[in-house]
């Protein structure tokens, strides 16, 4: 089965990364390219971290870390091989200048600044409304 970006079927896009409900916190993929992806979440009732309408920080950094599991996985996706599982390796700095509330569509992109031997650092920058909410810097390990 062919699949045009966007993505925007849930369950397709929360297959191309490891973690499993309620712990996925991507549900959409706006674009690819080599060295960049741009994610989505619709924050939601049912999301663990959505507490009291507002989307909680530790939800937003974890929604940044899957939207870097999500280029890794459509990569994997198109080559026809099962994603590997990663982790964050190291966080160097996240800025939250805004949370997102109940309905809000978060749309995070990710440039890749280096990627070898699994070890992957990139920059991310999260919106909301085409406001810019959080930004980043992490590294992601690919599981051995």
């Amino acid at each position: 089965m062919e699949h045009t970006l966007p993505l925007l079927d849930k369950a397709f896009v929360g297959n191309l990364i490891p973690q499993k409900f309620p712990f996925v916190m991507v549900d959409a993929l706006f674009s690819f390219s080599e060295n960049q992806v741009t994610a989505g979440l619709t924050v939601s009732d049912d999301n663990i971290f959505e507490h009291e309408t507002v989307f909680q920080e530790s939800g937003l950094i974890e929604h940044m870390a899957q939207s870097v599991a999500l280029f890794t996985g459509y990569q994997f996706y198109l080559k026809q091989e099962p994603a590997p599982t990663g982790y964050i390796g190291s966080i160097k700095t996240i800025t939250i200048t805004k949370l997102p509330k109940k309905g809000d569509t978060i749309k995070t992109t990710v440039n890749v600044l280096h990627e070898f031997m699994g070890v992957t650092l990139v920059d991310i920058v999260s919106e909301v409304n085409d406001q810019e909410i959080a930004r980043g810097q992490m590294k992601t390990v690919l599981a051995s």
